[in-house]
């Protein structure tokens, strides 16, 4: 037993503390936890390779609008390959128009590439960092199996050579993606490339229009030899002039459909609007108030009067159009005026609407067909001198109603001297010119006639809505109606004026340089101390608050409230309008502050300012405003009351912020501060109840029947209209003398309104009475 105990002991002393036992201890627990470790990362591996082909599986599948891009970039490629054809083949005798409109088609490519571009570059690096992962993924260690590993991670291999195809398949996949985008890209760099140089171009030749314009193109007149340089036929020269616009307009009509569409919707609009107030106007109750409704300008179905306005407003919305699209919709125009004023019209004004027609048709295939030869040049000079005579004969006769004469003598003088200058550009060898010229005067005419039609035509529609409304009660029965007539034959001829100006600058080629000089004028930073602001900063704050004031003062009639009168009935109304009027105002100096860029640590120092004048004095000003906020609060008296301050009484016409009017019984109009009437002594007759106590007094003989006095001023007080039923009069002695008795009178009328024409019917009616009965008046 004591020799076993020994043997043991010296065993486990060995294998403790012996160097080469102690090692392979240490190198069994390693290889233990080594096999633990290993498929711990391994799972995590594969989970995380599992996520990425997931995620690279779902982008791919999404896919990248590949053919939708590439039919972006080949409509981009149309538009501008027959510019590249035009500047090769034309060189520099490119004409402006061209030019400008060249100029729209670029900058909206550029802009159309610059988006391609962006989205390319966002879906060309996302393909690269998923390629980047598959790459990392496919070379791990791990997810690698070889004939060196243990046999736990051998345990794994289905799932790692699942992973190592799913991973060749998502590379191809996201390779063939990336080859894609990258080529896109590069056709996108290219082709932007070749836009930015022909925009160039384009800039150039643009600056050097002006001396190429005054410079002499043709021989002059007297030069000019019989036949052109070439052998074309008219239809021919009309064909390829047109030809080349073709592109443009096209590409034109195509990107504006946006802005068109506004244009549609305020036609259908106006179309809906009159066809509907016809259709009320034929109910038996109102046709019965307005009889029978008669316009020359307007139907029932007003299908021609919605063309009308819809190609009048067209240039509106369309400030960049080129001038042959300009020129089309005016020959629309007078197509259609033609169908709507056929049966107006009588017959030589007929015909000469008529003629003024073809003469328009001809100028515009004769500006087309013109070139160096004799002939055609001595044609189109015939055709200016014949809308000269025809300037100078509606100069002399012709008068056009809705617009005043000087407006309309301005556009035939301009007409006149557009075309002698045409005359002149033509005789000299600028032909260019003499086109431009000729269609811009004459769409001038014929655009103010157009836009004669078009105010008639929005009159008429006026004039049915304010009938209408004043049967119904709307809110034309509520302003003057002449005054609404007024207002809306000037906001009218105003906005034909602009609509006017805006063709012309179009077919004068000068809406871009005028629209650049104006927003550079707009935006420049500016410089006031240490204030920054700009122009249309400027601008904004004051249409903002002449929009807010003109708004205020006309919200009583978008709630139904009608001007105070002097008159018998009472009807108070609440402060609803002075407090959304105070919330116009508020919102209006916000938005105004806000338009103006000011910053607001200026802002600040402008108000710390503004409070200093405020002490020294702006008291009143102030007190009053904050007067006006209280009393629309605090309700002391309501439009259409019957209020008394000091010596000033009479009925409330508006309440302000600053000010209150009054309407006295005389009719005039008394404007009190709102810190008098808060601050005063102030009485309100009708703020609870409308019904007053008057008091009458007279005296009568000393030797007359009492009795028979109190029952003849009951009997009067009852027969007189405007009394309180309910509340009997009050008959007292007030004084007695020797030969005399004053009785006084009490009586409750129904509002204050009516006291004198009482107190007038009752004296008037007691005196005969009091004759009757032999009753003395003292």
């Amino acid at each position: 037993m004591s020799r076993s105990f020994t043997t043991l002991l010296l065993a486990f002393l060995i294998t403790t503390f012996h160097p080469q036992f102690s090692s392979a201890q240490d190198s069994l627990k390693n290889t233990a936890d080594s096999s633990k470790s290993i498929p711990d990362t391994l799972l995590f591996k594969i989970q995380k390779a599992q996520a990425a082909i997931t995620e690279i599986n779902s982008a791919n599948k999404k896919g990248y609008d590949i053919e939708a891009r590439q039919q972006r970039l080949g409509d981009i490629r149309r538009n501008i390959s027959p510019l590249q054809k035009d500047f090769k083949a034309a060189g520099n005798k490119i004409e402006t128009k061209s030019l400008m409109s060249y100029n729209l088609i670029l900058k909206d490519a550029q802009a159309r590439l610059a988006d391609l571009t962006t989205q390319l570059m966002k879906d060309n690096n996302e393909l690269q960092r998923m390629s980047q992962q598959v790459v990392d993924l496919s070379s791990d260690s791990l997810l690698t199996i070889s004939a060196k590993d243990d046999l736990e991670k051998k345990l794994y291999q289905n799932q790692l050579l699942d992973i190592k195809q799913r991973l060749q398949d998502a590379g191809k996949l996201t390779g063939s993606n990336l080859s894609q985008v990258s080529q896109m890209l590069a056709d996108v760099s290219a082709l932007s490339i070749v836009a930015n140089d022909l925009k160039d171009k384009t800039a150039e030749q643009l600056q050097q229009s002006g001396e190429l314009a005054l410079g002499k193109e043709e021989s002059y007149l007297w030069n000019a030899p019989l036949t052109g340089s070439t052998d074309e036929s008219l239809g021919y020269l009309v064909k390829s002039s047109y030809q080349g616009q073709q592109q443009i307009l096209k590409y034109f009509i195509n990107s504006t459909w946006d802005k068109r569409i506004m244009a549609i919707l305020i036609a259908i609009t106006f179309f809906i609007w009159v066809h509907t107030n016809f259709n009320n106007s034929r109910r038996p109750s109102v046709k019965q108030k307005i009889g029978e409704l008669k316009f020359e300008y307007l139907k029932p179905y007003p299908v021609l009067a919605s063309l009308i306005v819809l190609l009048n407003i067209t240039p509106l919305f369309e400030p960049d159009a080129p001038s042959l699209y300009i020129e089309l919709i005016q020959l629309l125009l007078l197509l259609v005026m033609t169908i709507h004023l056929r049966r107006t019209l009588p017959g030589p004004e007929l015909r000469y609407w008529l003629l003024l027609i073809g003469a328009y048709a001809l100028l515009i295939l004769g500006s087309a067909a013109v070139n160096d030869s004799l002939l055609p040049r001595l044609l189109f000079m015939g055709i200016n001198i014949f809308f000269i005579y025809l300037g100078i004969l509606i100069y002399r006769k012709v008068k056009v109603r809705q617009f005043s004469k000087r407006y309309v003598r301005t556009v035939i003088i301009i007409l006149v001297l557009l075309n002698v200058i045409a005359i002149l550009m033509n005789l000299f060898g600028r032909v260019s010119l003499a086109k431009v010229f000729s269609a811009t005067g004459v769409i001038g005419l014929t655009q103010l006639i157009g836009l004669a039609v078009f105010v008639q035509v929005m009159l008429d529609a006026l004039e049915l809505q304010i009938k209408l409304s004043s049967c119904n009660n709307g809110i034309f029965s509520r302003v003057s109606h002449n005054k609404t007539r007024l207002k809306s034959q000037k906001a009218l001829s105003i906005l034909s004026v602009i609509l006017w100006v805006m063709v012309f600058l179009i077919n004068l080629n000068l809406t871009g340089g005028l629209s650049g000089l104006l927003e550079q004028i707009l935006s420049k930073q500016r410089s006031f101390g240490s204030i920054h602001f700009t122009m249309g900063n400027i601008l904004f704050f004051v249409a903002i608050v002449y929009i807010s004031n003109k708004l205020q003062k006309h919200v009583p009639l978008l709630f139904g409230e009608e001007s105070i009168t002097f008159n018998e009935g009472n009807t108070p109304k609440n402060s609803k309008v002075a407090l959304i009027r105070l919330i116009i105002i508020i919102i209006g100096v916000l938005l105004a502050v806000t338009a103006s860029g000011l910053p607001m640590d200026k802002l600040t120092v402008i108000l710390g300012a503004l409070g200093v004048g405020i002490g020294l004095g702006m008291q009143n000003i102030v007190n009053n405003f904050v007067s006006g906020i209280i009393l629309i609060f605090e309700k002391p008296f309501r439009i259409g009351d019957y209020v008394e301050l000091a010596d000033k009484k009479g009925k409330v016409q508006d309440i302000g912020i600053r000010s209150s009017k009054l309407l006295t019984p005389q009719g005039s109009e008394v404007i009190i501060p709102n810190g008098d009437l808060l601050s005063g002594r102030l009485v309100n007759w009708t703020l609870s109840n409308d019904f007053v106590k008057t008091e009458l007094t007279f005296k009568l003989s000393a030797e007359a029947d009492i009795e028979l006095i109190y029952k003849t001023i009951n009997e009067e007080v009852q027969a007189t209209g405007n009394t309180m039923k309910n509340l009997p009069p009050e008959i007292l002695i007030n004084s007695i003398a020797a030969d005399n008795i004053e009785f006084k009178v009490l009586v409750w009328v129904t509002n204050i309104y009516v006291e004198a024409g009482f107190k007038s019917d009752l004296l008037k009616r007691l005196l005969l009475r009091f004759r009757e009965q032999q009753i003395k008046i003292i």
